[in-house]
């Protein structure tokens, strides 16, 4: 008598993945998962045959038995482990094998978040890996030099975003702001500026046409370093694939966009900067405003501070055009204090510069908007910032404004 068909409840089988998700400064591709507390799913052995020869049926059967499994398939989403890193759903067999860890469950408990962690002298080629110094989570000090290397997973990753979730190196020197201790370098992609620094929460695009190599080297023992970078592979299709030539992508109605190494007490814009920031335009939204951020630490802010001696606390003013801003500065097609641009009847100014943001002479803060699509903005920084003093970078809000039946 052939012996009957293990069952296995419709709830164990894992659902397709859904569409992506989306984030602010633009997250990783995939749907996350919560992660439940693994169970351990052991069957006591195979089942038995009878004696002699299989018949037809029992063929069939033993057929049927083997096609459920192969319903249970894991489709790589994200999953969320609980203490908040981002993993890819794995079967356990092939986390091992890739050289991730388990961190929670997944796919109703029959896959496992798998978390991967690499280090100095190694390769990836999994999405959402974490490139960590030696010894993380604890920081260290000294010389060292650490070099990772990124492959594609597949033929159609465009880009690659790293998320610089914990970044912190030796700053740069206070005369002309150049990284001379440490150092963050890419190689083998699109340009990159050499960046050094408190960075936690900063971001970078970077072309994917080969491997790439990503170093840091460091010198000097007064300071304790640490870093932890998140690399997402982009694929070519998606929604989240940055425009071409931007180092710096964000997605949503508004945001915050901030200069390397930016801190309002102890920070420093760097020199030998130029890159463009490109925020998506939404749907339905037709101009931009930016604002300096809230700088608490200061009695003057020093959200906006690129030119001039801004050390002490008396306020420097903006400047803007070509002929004020000729060494380090911020670029935003045609911005005006005025809303609503109608292209012709008001001026606007592209350069920014000076202690304040505002598009006119003031000491004063003020909302600028720009209605130039796509929008996108440009950080130039020179090698040379001595007699200036004091200058930290910039922190800026945007907020999309809606078309309002324009088009």
């Amino acid at each position: 008598m052939p012996y009957p068909k293990p069952k296995i409840p419709l709830s164990a089988v894992s659902a397709p993945p859904g569409p992506p998700g989306s984030a602010n400064s633009a997250g990783p591709p995939g749907t996350s998962v919560a992660s439940p507390p693994i169970k351990d799913y052991m069957f006591s052995g195979p089942p038995m045959l009878p004696f002699g020869p299989p018949n037809q049926t029992s063929l069939q059967r033993d057929h049927r038995f083997l096609s459920l499994f192969t319903v249970v398939q894991f489709p790589k989403e994200t999953c969320v482990t609980s203490s908040g890193d981002n993993g890819t759903c794995l079967s356990p067999p092939d986390c091992h094998q890739k050289g991730g860890f388990a961190a929670g469950a997944c796919a109703n408990n029959f896959g496992v978040c798998c978390v991967f962690m690499t280090s100095c002298g190694q390769t990836t080629r999994e999405n959402g890996t974490y490139f960590v110094n030696k010894g993380y989570p604890s920081s260290f000090n000294g010389t060292t030099s650490c070099q990772l290397t990124i492959d594609k997973m597949a033929p159609d990753v465009c880009q690659y975003r790293l998320d610089f979730e914990q970044f912190l190196l030796a700053g740069p020197e206070p005369i002309n702001h150049i990284c001379n201790y440490d150092q963050f370098i890419v190689s083998g992609s699109n340009p990159v500026p050499i960046i050094c620094g408190m960075n936690n929460g900063n971001h970078v695009y970077l072309e994917a046409s080969g491997p790439v190599v990503l170093s840091i080297t460091t010198s000097g023992t007064e300071v304790s370093r640490y870093w932890k970078i998140r690399i997402t592979q982009i694929s070519c299709p998606s929604n989240l694939k940055a425009d071409d030539g931007c180092l710096q992508y964000f997605t949503g109605i508004s945001g915050l966009i901030k200069s390397f190494n930016y801190e309002p007490v102890v920070g420093l814009h760097l020199s030998n900067q130029d890159y463009s920031i490109c925020i998506r335009t939404e749907r339905n939204f037709c101009s931009i405003q930016y604002s300096q951020c809230v700088d608490s630490a200061n009695n003057r802010s020093h959200s906006f501070t690129l030119t001039g001696n801004t050390l002490g606390q008396n306020a420097v003013p903006s400047l803007s055009g070509s002929s004020n801003c000729n060494t380090d500065w911020l670029t935003i097609p045609c911005v005006s204090n005025v809303g609503s641009l109608i292209p012709g009847t008001v001026n606007c100014v592209d350069r920014l510069c000076g202690g304040t943001l505002n598009a006119e002479s003031s000491s004063n803060p003020a909302t600028i908007y720009s209605n130039v699509k796509p929008f996108r903005l440009y950080f130039h920084s020179n090698a040379v910032e001595s007699p200036d003093m004091g200058n930290v970078g910039f922190c800026l809000q945007y907020v999309q404004q809606p078309c309002n039946g324009k088009p």
